[in-house]
């Protein structure tokens, strides 16, 4: 039975929103054509970049030829007594609502933000607004009113399952590949952290049965907007491809397997994060009775959790967190999606009985060479020798530790001692087992492994973890602290771009701009090397990787 996601399902209204343009204001634009950089770049205006919702009108504006809408709400205020609770639907409003600003991030620590930190330089974190009233999504399209059916990509975002936001990173934007592409591009903030994946179904009872599952429950309602709405904004509801990057590639794969998500998109696109399985059961349920005891409330009192502020709640979630963690060292999940069997399988995704329970639809995975580069900002780790890089190994893997430095360095013959124990930090055992769980339906993978490494840094970053995004986006120049900008990544990106666009309208990446992309198989591990000159291979880590298991 499909899970209820508790919003209401109102027919498509028929008059699609107009972006109505006096041709007399704006210049005549060409699909794929930025506007003449001397020509006024952005509209805003009583008639300009308006849409109709099934709750109402939006108004957006009009950048560089691209309408853009931000904020919309999907759903309502999941604050008070929707805390824990499936998503609803948001209020209708009268008039036209601005959709001019990105909506409330849900409520999360953020990652370090000073002005001293390197981090906050290359990633250079957007955060605004905070809050339970997160529920808001972003549409990026060249055109609302000219009768267009375009490919709809969703991004979901990055942070694991604790924090992030729809454009919580300048290579989000959809403002390039929307016009590149000719392409709907839309975001989305959902719930995250404790407030997503607090589980009391043991405690609560019926009425907590999915509060362990509500931050993924908000993505299908995300979905369900977009089926419902998206084609009075130019985009095709039959042709959704849903995408994401390290803790929205596992989102990605989770969606793929939950039943109420079935029919909602149509292709999947998994980066640098990538799941077969969601939390355990009991430890999530224990999780949530621990919760309930550090704040000293018995079962008949869990409803006054929806009642506390919500950075109260956060503490506390955290608190009963660290305790479990302390109680069992060798188990830290936290919060995150539930195998309840019900929202999310249990068991691995995709094989036996699960094979049918979700989406069967062409995904394509890809990971970076250098996921975790070690010495991101130990310059002085350049110089050390793949004895060195055992030592470091050592604590972690033992006297194996050894074995998989020799496999690693045998299989790439040409990486320095650092190079090796990048690749080994960022080994791909997990996007593989993925592929192969995949492979168990019908529709095709690919694989990908992006090895284009950036300069900066006197190169240190190398292929980093999210450095592929603003690639896959067109935003090289955008996201220039990942990638410094110009011509080389600008590039590579046209071809990625190119690819990703042909498996969007057709479930295979297979495009002039690339060598011939086979399909992925477990036998062979065939995939596309990503870089400035890109190649298949097939599995050329596949003996590395068995060291591990040695």
């Amino acid at each position: 039975m499909k899970t209820p996601v508790l919003l209401i399902r109102q027919a498509p209204l028929l008059m699609a929103g107009a972006c109505a343009l006096a041709l007399s204001v704006l210049p005549a634009q060409s699909a794929g054509r930025h506007p003449d950089p001397d020509a006024q770049q952005l509209f805003i205006g009583e008639n300009i970049a308006v849409a109709e919702t099934s709750y109402g009108k939006v108004r957006g504006f009009l950048l560089r030829g691209i309408c853009c809408f931000r904020g919309i709400p999907y759903g309502a205020d999941t604050g008070g007594e929707n805390r824990f609770m499936p998503p609803r639907a948001p209020e209708a409003w009268e008039g036209v609502r601005p959709a001019v600003a990105y909506g409330a991030s849900a409520p999360q620590s953020y990652y370090d933000r000073r002005p001293e930190s390197y981090s906050m330089f290359v990633d250079h974190w957007n955060y605004d607004l905070m809050g339970e009233d997160c529920l808001r999504l972003n549409v990026w399209t060249p055109s609302v009113d000219d009768g267009r059916r375009r490919p709809v990509l969703v991004w979901l975002h990055g942070g694991g399952f604790a924090r992030g936001n729809g454009i919580e990173q300048d290579s989000y934007d959809g403002e390039n590949i929307a016009r590149y592409g000719d392409i709907v591009f839309c975001s989305v903030n959902h719930r995250l952290n404790a407030f997503g994946f607090s589980d009391f179904a043991s405690v609560g009872g019926e009425k907590y049965r999915h509060s362990g599952n509500v931050g993924m429950l908000d993505i299908v309602a995300a979905l369900q907007w977009v089926h419902d709405n998206i084609a009075n904004f130019g985009g095709d509801p039959s042709n959704v491809t849903i995408m994401g990057q390290s803790g929205g590639g596992s989102k990605v794969c989770l969606l793929a397997a939950m039943p109420a998500a079935k029919g909602l998109f149509h292709k999947a696109v998994a980066l640098s994060g990538n799941t077969t399985r969601a939390n355990d059961a009991a430890y999530a349920e224990r999780l949530g009775e621990t919760i309930l005891r550090e704040a000293g409330l018995d079962a008949s009192r869990i409803d006054e959790l929806q009642r506390m502020p919500w950075e109260e709640y956060m503490a506390l979630a955290e608190r009963a967190w660290q305790r479990m963690a302390d109680e069992n060292p060798g188990y830290r999940a936290g919060f995150a999606p539930v195998a309840d069997g019900t929202d999310i399988p249990k068991g691995t995704f995709f094989t036996d009985g699960n094979r049918t329970t979700g989406s069967d639809v062409p995904m394509l995975l890809c990971s970076t060479y250098h996921e975790w580069n070690p010495n991101r900002d130990n310059p002085e780790l350049e110089a050390i020798t793949l004895d060195g890089v055992a030592e470091k190994l050592r604590p972690r893997y033992g006297d194996r530790a050894q074995l998989i430095v020799e496999a690693y360095a045998a299989a790439f013959p040409d990486r320095r001692p650092i190079e090796i124990w990048a690749l080994i930090a960022s080994d791909r055992r997990g996007i593989v087992h993925t592929a192969d769980a995949k492979c168990a339906q019908q529709s095709p993978v690919y694989m990908a492994w992006f090895g284009w490494e950036s300069p900066l840094f006197d190169g240190r970053h190398r292929a980093f973890h999210c450095i592929d995004i603003g690639f896959w986006l067109l935003n090289t120049d955008r996201m220039i602290t990942h990638t410094g900008g110009g011509k080389a990544p600008r590039t590579l990106s046209k071809k990625m771009a190119d690819a990703l666009l042909q498996f969007m309208r057709t479930g295979d990446p297979n495009c002039r701009a690339l060598p011939a992309w086979p399909r992925y198989t477990p036998e062979r591990g065939e995939l596309m090397i990503l870089d400035t000159q890109c190649r298949r291979a097939d599995d050329p880590d596949r003996r590395a990787r068995a060291a591990f298991n040695d």
